[in-house]
């Protein structure tokens, strides 16, 4: 086991997170795909081990539960990235790139703010590989309800 992955699931451990399984495609897409020294992580919706995180922004959910289902977005992230490279994150030269979508009102402005709870989870766990370029959108709805999306891309050593 190498260095990254070591770090990833001490600091999981330190934070009493775990990451899940990787969710299975809910369409006719992949959940991941390895091209050009590329890994596209196709969008990961909010789900922790009691479901699906539902809800919209600024209509009855807080800017602090939106973070906590984006950073259930990034376990999902890391899950599929686990799957894709074997369990080895040590192929992973850096996070490059994560799009996040939030289901909001049309009012509500701190999108940045619930992306940030997979942002800051990447930086967290992966040190300065985890810094990454990002989008944060805020949308009218995402599917099954959820609160939050978020899709990565990861340039492989």
């Amino acid at each position: 086991m190498g260095e990254l992955t070591r770090m990833i699931e001490s600091k999981l451990a330190e934070k009493g997170l775990s990451l899940p399984d990787a969710p299975k495609p809910a369409a006719n897409y992949e959940p991941f795909v390895i091209e050009g020294g590329l890994l596209y992580v196709s969008g990961q919706i909010a789900a922790g081990p009691d479901g699906l995180i539902t809800g919209r922004l600024g209509d009855g959910m807080t800017t602090e539960a939106g973070a906590k289902a984006a950073q259930a977005c990034a376990l999902s992230i890391l899950a599929q990235a686990k799957s894709a490279l074997g369990g080895d994150f040590d192929r992973v030269a850096r996070l490059v790139k994560l799009t996040g979508f939030v289901a909001t009102t049309p009012d509500f402005t701190e999108q940045p703010k619930v992306i940030n709870g997979a942002s800051d989870l990447m930086v967290e766990l992966m040190g300065e590989k985890g810094r990454h370029a990002r989008s944060a959108v805020g949308v009218a709805a995402l599917p099954l309800g959820v609160a939050v999306e978020i899709e990565a891309v990861f340039a492989l050593a």
